[in-house]
């Protein structure tokens, strides 16, 4: 694969300032030789790495553009190999017949995520960086764009390293034991040993910890606002989301349908949908309405069940009560302008929150509860944190194997049983970072990238 020299567009199509055209391989200079001229004369072949030229890409002799040509030299470069790339204006035309010049000038299209592959295949970053490019492109807060930072420097390789350096020993004490089984060695004294492998343990069961909070603010959380007819549920929508969203009037039952919308809250996205009321009703067009809030609870990661305040508990809060009582759910106590006798002593244990949607107080309390409820005002987005499930799933068979070999340890079974535990989980953790990693899981890792990265 890596013989072919590949081209692709690797910014946004569209109208802007510049768009850039990445060409990677062993022909990469010599096919933008014949695609771009310089004003000065000069040679890209002629240039040395990190170097740029100012002149025109072409087509045969025809001009396409204005355009400046940047040269990186193997191995100096993001995939490893000789890298050109030529920025003209971006105009979709402009762009795509820059694209087709190279192409035909040599160069083969670029697959998604290429590019990174290649950057992986040369050793330039591990999976978990890899990953981290992608996590980064897609950022759209700070704690996003910082726990990807963090993947691309390589946080989460270097904690993982540290695992592996105890393990990659043990394995190699292991197998000097095994032709040497007279030799005493301090490392396999079951002490040293045990205590190395509770080191690992622990070191795996922390960076596991961090994950669901992780996940909340990669990938955001499916919310539901559930509860009665007429206490605010539309209300609270139109607050979160900024905008009036839900239809919002003094008659109860007006929302009958599941009205969604996706809004930041802090530094969660909340994948909101604001449900029918949910209560008693004869009336055939409502009680759907109330089956599809019901099933709502039901798939929802985050409840929040909104209460009026003004009113005292019914039958049909205490029920609501009951089916949300082993979710994860704020009580809200909302239309706290008008005053009211519920407090948080009425709802079980359950977090509560009391608010105005009418008037927006409340809402920082609002986003310091779900915050908390998520974990994500305890994660540390400076530190290690998995960023897939493919890593998650790796780390918790590495974990497993790493329990497995203490279990065995402890249990007085032959030093051979505990090693092929500890490979186990070398094997697992070779996997996350990519050391040992089959095609098919870079291909499932690489396949979900852009064109051009």
């Amino acid at each position: 694969m890596q013989n072919r020299t590949i081209a692709a567009i690797s910014t946004p199509l569209g109208e802007g300032g510049i768009g850039i055209i990445r060409i990677s391989g062993p022909d990469a200079i010599s096919i933008a030789e014949k695609i771009f001229r310089a004003k000065s004369g000069k040679k890209i072949g002629e240039q040395k790495g990190y170097t740029a030229l100012f002149g025109n890409a072409v087509d045969g002799d025809e001009n396409i553009d204005t355009a400046v040509c940047l040269i990186f030299r193997a191995p100096h470069s993001f995939t490893g190999e000789d890298t050109v790339e030529i920025s003209v204006h971006s105009g979709r035309f402009v762009i795509k017949r820059v694209l087709r010049a190279a192409i035909s000038a040599g160069a083969d299209s670029a697959a998604p995520g290429e590019f990174t592959k290649r950057a992986f295949l040369n050793g330039k970053l591990d999976l978990t960086q890899a990953e981290g490019i992608m996590s980064l492109i897609a950022a759209e807060g700070e704690g996003q764009f910082r726990l990807a930072s963090g993947a691309v420097s390589g946080k989460i390789s270097k904690e993982i390293a540290a695992t592996e350096e105890k393990l990659v020993s043990a394995a190699a004490s292991i197998a000097y034991f095994a032709d040497e089984p007279d030799e005493i060695l301090p490392e396999l004294n079951t002490e040293n040993f045990g205590a190395m492998l509770l080191s690992c343990e622990q070191s795996l069961k922390d960076m596991l910890s961090s994950y669901d909070a992780g996940k909340v603010i990669r990938e955001g959380i499916d919310t539901a606002i559930v509860g009665k007819p007429n206490v605010g549920k539309s209300t609270l929508m139109n607050l979160l989301v900024g905008s009036t969203r839900s239809i919002v009037t003094d008659v109860a039952g007006t929302t009958r349908d599941i009205i969604e919308d996706t809004v930041r809250v802090g530094e969660i996205t909340l994948r909101l949908s604001d449900t029918a009321g949910i209560h008693k009703t004869d009336d055939i067009v409502e009680t759907v309405g109330v089956n599809l809030a019901k099933s709502k609870i039901d798939e929802a990661e985050l409840i929040l069940a909104v209460f009026d305040s003004t009113a005292p508990l019914d039958n049909d809060d205490k029920r609501l009560i009951e089916q949300i009582k082993d979710k994860k759910t704020i009580v809200i106590i909302n239309k706290s302008d008008i005053g009211g006798s519920l407090n948080a002593e009425d709802f079980g244990g359950l977090p509560t929150v009391t608010v105005s949607a009418k008037t927006g107080t409340g809402k920082a309390e609002l986003t310091a509860a779900i915050e908390k409820l998520t974990n994500v005002c305890f994660l540390n987005p400076d530190s290690a944190v998995l960023g897939s499930e493919r890593q998650r799933d790796c780390a918790v068979r590495a974990l497993s194997a790493v329990t497995a070999a203490r279990d065995a340890l402890i249990m007085g079974e032959t030093i051979d049983a505990v090693g092929v535990c500890v490979d186990d989980a070398l094997a697992a953790l070779f996997e996350l970072t990519g050391k040992r990693a089959t095609n098919v899981v870079t291909d499932e890792v690489f396949k979900k990238f852009c064109v051009g990265k």
